[in-house]
């Protein structure tokens, strides 16, 4: 057998995110029924994280197992010519046996895409993009230092997942300008992300900005270790997975 990693962008807005769900199409069902066509049986793929319904990825990572006289097959060519083209594989090698895509990670990128304008979205953005208005940038990047560094980051975790580690590192959070003057991108780099975390962490870097939380509450909100006090959850369609560091 040989072990093939992938790295994969799709439009997460007509899937159920990427695991596998009974009677909804999710990203990882696409992909192994493309697999098993190449393969004539069943494949198992392997995920670097289960982005959630709506979400996107630009280097989503996954891994399978293939017989041996598949080596050196053009996967990239071969699953692009089968899958739809909401998903596409962007990159394509054979690793080692140990190689597994989620728990090889070291490192992810997330980034999340504010609309700041005041009167409408572009109709091209529409799918890729909160509308939150005008926001107070300064407020933000306040908020945004009380998150960086080793938390218990419960409070940012929504029900759904049995979990019994919810520390997580957060290496960085930055703010750029995006394609159009209207857009802010967060970006968020961590070892690794709960359930929703990204999105609450958005939910609250948004409320920092419309002056509606104290950049300072961040701690209150990390100690309380409870969705309590909160603020709530970042729509799913402002999020993209950019990038799994190994």
């Amino acid at each position: 057998m040989i072990r093939v990693k992938l790295t994969l962008a799709y439009e997460g807005t007509d899937y159920c995110g990427w695991q596998m769900q009974k009677n909804c199409p999710t990203v990882q069902q696409t992909l192994q029924e493309a697999l098993a066509r190449i393969c004539s049986h069943d494949v198992r793929v392997h995920g670097a994280g289960r982005t959630d319904a709506g979400v996107h990825s630009l280097g989503q990572v996954a891994h399978f197992d293939a017989p041996g006289e598949k080596a050196g097959l053009p996967w990239l060519r071969a699953l692009n010519s089968l899958l739809p083209s909401s998903v596409r594989v962007v990159g394509c090698e054979e690793m080692p046996r140990d190689f597994h895509a989620r728990f090889s990670a070291r490192i992810k990128h997330y980034s999340y895409t504010l609309w700041t304008g005041q009167l409408f979205v572009y109709p091209q953005r529409r799918r890729f993009v909160w509308n939150v208005g005008k926001l107070d940038h300064e407020l933000m990047r306040r908020a945004a230092v009380h998150l960086c560094g080793r938390h218990d980051f419960s409070s940012f975790m929504n029900k759904g997942t049995k979990i019994i580690n919810t520390t997580r590192c957060i290496q960085s959070i930055e703010f750029k300008s995006g394609h159009f003057l209207q857009e802010t991108v967060v970006h968020i780099r961590s070892d690794g992300f709960l359930k929703q975390m990204a999105r609450n962490i958005i939910g609250a870097l948004v409320q920092a900005g419309k002056e509606k939380l104290d950049p300072e509450d961040i701690k209150k909100i990390l100690a309380q270790k409870n969705r309590i006090l909160a603020p709530g959850t970042a729509p799913a369609r402002g999020l993209c997975l950019e990038r799994v560091e190994y």
